[in-house]
C-alpha cells in the first residue's frame, strides 16, 4: 500500500467517525428533548384537584384538600429504583416543610396491593395513593408525555404549576424552590 492510499483510508475513517459521533450526539439530544416535560394546559391543576384516589389503606383521598396550598405531587412506582431511593428524602423534606403549610402526595403507578405492601415496609410521612396505569395519564396532563418516572410537579398556592422535575430529585434544589414559594 502506498502512502497516498493510507492517507485516503485514514481520511475516510476520520470522516466516517466524525459522522458517527455527530449522529450519536444528535440522537442523544433528540432523545433527551423527548423526556423534557411539554407545556401543561392551565386546566391540568383544576382536573387534578377534581380527582380522588385510594390511599395505601384503601381510603379515598380527595385531591381538592390540597387546593390553596403549595403541593408536591410525586409520580412513582414500587418497581422504579430511583423513585424508591428518593422517597425517604421526600419524606424528610415533607416533615421539615409541612408545618409551614406544604402538602405532598405520592401517586403510585402500581396496584393498590403493591402500594399497601410498600407503605407497610417503607413508611413515608405523606400520603401515597394507588393510581395504577391511569397515573401515567395524570402525569401526561402535567406534561410528562414520555411517562418517565420519577416525575415531580410543584403546584403553588395559587394553583399554578411552579416546577416540573423529570427523573431523580436534587433535594437541595427542590428545597430552594419550595422555600421561594413561601
Amino acid at each position: 500500500m502506498t502512502d497516498d492510499t493510507l492517507k485516503r483510508r485514514r481520511r475516510g475513517l476520520m470522516i466516517t467517525a466524525g459522522l458517527a459521533i455527530g449522529a450519536a450526539s444528535l440522537g442523544a439530544v433528540v432523545s433527551w428533548r423527548r423526556l423534557l416535560p411539554s407545556a401543561a394546559p392551565e386546566e391540568a391543576v383544576a382536573r387534578f384537584y377534581a380527582l380522588s384516589l385510594p390511599d395505601a389503606a384503601g381510603q379515598s383521598i380527595a385531591f381538592s384538600r390540597f387546593a390553596g396550598h403549595s403541593v408536591v405531587v410525586n409520580f412513582w412506582a414500587t418497581w422504579c429504583p430511583p423513585c424508591v431511593e428518593e422517597m425517604p428524602e421526600l419524606s424528610a423534606l415533607y416533615r421539615e416543610l409541612s408545618p409551614g403549610g406544604l402538602k405532598m402526595i405520592g401517586i403510585g403507578i402500581d396496584s393498590p396491593a403493591r402500594i399497601a405492601d410498600f407503605a407497610t415496609r417503607t413508611p413515608v410521612s405523606y400520603p401515597l395513593v394507588a393510581a395504577g396505569m391511569s397515573g401515567t395519564d395524570i402525569g401526561r396532563e402535567f406534561g410528562n408525555a414520555a411517562g418517565v418516572l420519577p416525575f415531580t410537579v410543584v403546584i403553588n398556592a395559587q394553583g399554578r404549576i411552579a416546577h416540573r422535575i423529570v427523573g431523580r430529585l436534587k433535594l437541595d434544589a427542590l428545597r430552594k424552590q419550595l422555600t421561594a414559594l413561601g
